[in-house]
């Protein structure tokens, strides 16, 4: 389907304001889709926040028109046909892209006398890099005084695919400034530098290669860039971002998430009516270990000399590979009982009737006084109640049928745990019981309680990899801990979650000034507030374009020595230039 453009200016007279019709006229384009977009990479190079129209190609029919494609309403209310089978975006030729760039900028233009007073988002343009200078998008970006459009930003952003690049490889910074003055004719320019470093990367060992979801990078922001790559100064604004994956083998708190992993796998089986018992780590059965655990009391109170409680010391348990940075010393030297009784259970529990006869063992016992444990005051759960009772001898029978074993335990792990991290978060003085209270209330139902003691879990991963591998100071721990816990108050569990922390770069420096960016980039400036202008170098270890295929330069020669190896990078120059409308 073909338009005129004369054509679309007439009906446009007709109709409505020729930046409303435009819109139209581009979404009635047979071969071309436009959709609203806010996640596009495109905006973290021009380091845009406001929603962004993205056009391109439409992908080739695979089927029936009406069976293969929907309609979505956008764009005032225009119907924009979608493809439900998505091959990826496509670009348009450049001479395409400048067309349809050009006839956006004219309906924008208050100077023709059919546009009416109507503001649209920045429109974008997919391009297919043929053309000499490599063009991968072209924009536009309207400038506004109130509602009358001013002037508008023109924009063009180039690709290079990876390369072993180095500060003498790249274009230098006065060749920079010189290229954005001399487009822009400005003579005062700022400049100012980025950079992104990975903390955490991949462990290695031998030939074995751990990878995990994981993840803190550090983004550096400072003003007068004086060279290409050069290393962020200690005057920088750092930020990390911090995301952290439970169950890491890395992680410090390894050993204590297998714990909780026993506890979820008792709380998603008693949610769906279906336990998917975990591997034993230790070979005695739990019937076994529980009468061991009895009869240690037994002698005890017998005053058997020599015997103590030694929770499973004497049991041989599987043991772990583990690669981390250390161990997060979490536990207690002040179990009571009902915990000595979970930590035997949790490693060798492989069904209800494990659980059940477990329990029988120790109800018996409690009931004609062959033992009077002592169990911690504060302890919620239904068997240190019935313990409690038992020192006045007020036992009843407990009737362990249906769910009721599982849910014994499920309430023995989370009072254990609990203490476990009041133990170290209080501790360590990271924060207070008052503060904790949310997370520590046993009056809401059961999975709510292991979805909150989930979270409190989630945030000493995450303290456990600032304190033992990035080895931060009290006083910053202190107050992210703070954040973490406003934060999970209210929101759900979300190992995706990127939690971010303020620092001085002095407190990472080893870790970034004698490795290479994962991206670092710099811009010149010009001019003020919605006038002003930038031209941006970018380099990157990932493409920032994904509709082309980039064709890698060669390699370096094998005989470059490792200490002078040049990181390789893909190049984005993004550049603007500012026209007015009258």
């Amino acid at each position: 389907m073909a338009y005129d453009l004369v054509d679309v200016i007439r009906r446009a007279k007709e109709i409505f304001s020729l930046s409303n019709y435009f819109m139209t006229f581009l979404v009635l384009q047979e071969d071309i889709r436009i959709s609203k977009r806010t996640d596009e990479p495109l905006l973290s190079i021009t380091e845009g926040i406001q929603p962004v129209f993205i056009c391109e190609k439409m992908p080739p029919q695979t089927g029936r028109e009406d069976s293969e494609s929907t309609e979505e309403t956008s764009f005032e209310g225009v119907p924009v046909k979608l493809q439900q089978q998505d091959i990826g975006p496509l670009p348009l030729t450049i001479n395409r892209a400048r067309q349809l760039l050009s006839w956006y900028t004219m309906c924008q233009n208050p100077n023709m006398s059919q546009v009416g007073a109507h503001v649209l988002h920045p429109l974008w343009i997919r391009c297919d890099m043929q053309d000499p200078a490599g063009t991968s998008w072209l924009g536009s970006e309207t400038v506004y005084a109130g509602s009358k459009a001013t002037a508008v930003k023109l924009y063009s952003v180039s690709c290079k695919g990876s390369a072993a690049v180095d500060a003498a490889s790249c274009i230098t910074m006065d060749k920079l400034k010189q290229e954005h003055q001399n487009r822009l004719h400005s003579s005062t320019v700022l400049t100012k530098g980025w950079a992104e470093y990975n903390l955490f990367c991949s462990v290695k060992e031998e030939s074995i290669v751990i990878d995990s979801q994981s993840s803190v990078t550090a983004s550096f922001r400072w003003n007068d860039v004086e060279k290409m790559l050069e290393t962020p100064p200690l005057s920088s604004a750092v930020t990390l971002h911090i995301k952290v994956a439970a169950g890491d083998i890395r992680s410090p708190m390894f050993q204590t998430y297998r714990e909780l992993e026993f506890l979820l796998t008792l709380a998603e089986g008693l949610r769906t009516g279906e336990i998917e018992w975990l591997e034993p780590l230790v070979t005695q059965s739990a019937v076994d270990l529980t009468r061991s655990l009895i009869e240690e009391l037994e002698n005890i109170a017998n005053a058997v000399p020599g015997q103590t409680l030694k929770g499973s010391e004497n049991q041989k348990t599987k043991t772990d590979s583990v690669i981390g940075f250390n161990t997060m010393q979490i536990e207690r030297g002040d179990l009571d009982f009902t915990e000595h009784l979970w930590e035997k259970m949790r490693k060798s529990v492989t069904s209800y009737q494990d659980i059940t006869d477990s329990l029988n063992l120790v109800i018996k016992a409690v009931r004609f006084g062959q033992i009077k444990p002592w169990v911690h005051r504060d302890s919620s759960s239904s068997l240190s109640e019935l313990i409690v009772k038992s020192y006045q001898h007020q036992v009843e029978p407990v009737l362990l049928a249906g769910h009721t074993p599982a849910i014994m335990l499920l309430e023995l792990g989370l009072d254990k745990m609990r203490k476990d991290y009041i133990n170290y978060l209080v501790g360590k003085e990271l924060t207070t019981l008052n503060h904790l209270s949310y997370y520590l209330s046993s009056e809401v139902d059961l999975q709510e309680q292991v979805m909150r003691l989930r979270k409190l879990h989630h945030l000493l991963e995450i303290l456990g990899t600032c304190s033992s591998f990035l080895s931060l100071p009290h006083e910053r721990l202190f107050f992210f801990t703070q954040s973490c816990l406003q934060y999970y108050k209210t929101a759900p569990y979300d190992e995706e979650h990127i939690f971010e922390m303020q620092i001085k770069p002095a407190l990472i420096s080893h870790f970034y000034q004698t490795e290479q960016p994962s991206s670092w980039g710099v811009v010149v400036s010009s001019g003020q507030g919605s006038r002003e202008v930038k031209t941006t170098f970018h380099l990157s270890d990932r493409p920032l374009v994904d509709h082309v295929t980039f064709d890698s330069d060669p390699p370096l020669e094998e005989s470059l020595s490792t200490e002078n190896e040049k990181t390789a990078y893909f190049r984005t120059m993004v550049c603007c230039s500012l026209a007015s409308f009258g």
